[in-house]
């Protein structure tokens, strides 16, 4: 399976495991010019940003962990965009990660939410 297929995939599994646990799915794959978020939800009233990372082995550690700063960064900047854009600048939101592992015990999926704070430079 290639990176994109496995990103794919991956996102496919967040948005049942989201819809089942009463997110309310807005947008996927929202680009804007200073970044892109894999998916955009509502949760009773608040906005989630939710990055979803997926992989098939734990080598090189947990899928989350590759939600770095920099890609904290990039997110949070899109964020802001769709807010405003949407002039929805008053709203309360927050950042979840969707972790899968596609392991040899199947699908493994780990929310974490409110997984980092507004990062911005």
């Amino acid at each position: 399976m290639q990176k994109k297929e496995l990103g794919e995939k991956g996102e496919e599994i967040a948005l049942r495991f989201l819809k089942k646990n009463g997110y309310r799915i807005l947008q996927r794959n929202y680009v804007c010019k200073l970044g892109e978020v894999d998916i955009i939800a509502r949760e009773k009233d608040t906005f989630v940003f939710i990055e979803v990372k997926t992989r098939r082995s734990t080598t090189f550690g947990p899928p989350q962990l590759a939600v770095n700063q920099k890609k904290q960064e990039q997110i949070s900047k899109a964020a802001l965009y769709f807010l405003k854009e949407k002039r929805l600048e008053e709203a309360k939101a927050r950042f979840d990660v969707v972790a899968i592992l596609l392991g040899p015990k199947g699908e493994e999926v780990e929310l974490i939410r409110d997984a980092f704070d507004l990062q911005y430079k």
